[in-house]
């Protein structure tokens, strides 16, 4: 394996362990009231990976963005419209974060995918329009997220492999987030799914952003 990856040792590796199992750990809790254990294992699975990017020299940005993610995390343990707030302050700057690393290093529009790049407006529109008319008081913070994650997802088509896959996820996981926040009714039977469905999908996401960035 070639860069960083190819190079992460003993400590590289605990780290990648200690990032796994705060992901299962907070699987299989989330029907659970928040808790310590809870809100912990959470905050850990991204903010271990923060560490590991950290430990194999990755860009600044990319260690910003994976510790602005883990507060948001952290905030998003809880319930109630603070943590809500808290954690859309924290995934905003995570995305702008991630939104300048990928323009900054990517080779900009005119070579990445017209397909791609469509697709992201095409999704940044319809989310933040049905969003922004269901959210109420919080429109315009939802509106500013929508963009940021938006131009987060341009920039992942810039560079494609798999930082796009996981810039996909990463959004997939916010648009099941928002709908679950602003557009199913409190006794919809698919809240069921929807909590597993974000965790894994914004896991998923930032592993992979983290492992396209190194390697």
């Amino acid at each position: 394996m070639t860069g960083p990856l190819g190079t992460m040792g003993v400590v590289g590796a605990g780290l990648s362990a200690i990032s796994m199992l705060g992901f299962v750990i907070y699987l299989f809790m989330l029907g659970r009231p928040s808790s310590l254990t809870r809100t912990i294992a959470k905050t850990v699975a991204v903010g271990a990976l923060a560490a590991l990017a950290l430990h194999l020299g990755g860009s600044w940005l990319l260690v910003l963005a994976l510790i602005l993610s883990a507060l948001g995390d952290a905030f998003l343990a809880h319930e109630g419209d603070v943590a809500f707030l808290g954690g859309l302050g924290s995934f905003l700057a995570a995305h702008i974060a991630y939104a300048v690393l990928f323009l900054t290093i990517g080779p900009g529009f005119a070579d990445a995918s017209l397909p791609g790049l469509l697709a992201v407006i095409a999704f940044g529109a319809g989310m933040g329009t049905l969003m922004v008319r269901k959210a109420g008081p919080l429109a315009l913070p939802v509106a500013a997220y929508v963009l940021a994650i938006a131009v987060m997802g341009l920039g992942g088509v810039t560079l494609g492999g798999l930082v796009l896959i996981g810039a996909a996820l990463f959004m997939a996981s916010d648009a099941i987030l928002g709908s679950e926040k602003f557009l199913m009714p409190e006794n919809s039977p698919l809240r069921r799914l929807t909590s597993p469905a974000v965790w894994v999908l914004y896991y998923a996401g930032q592993v992979l952003i983290t492992l396209g960035l190194l390697a």
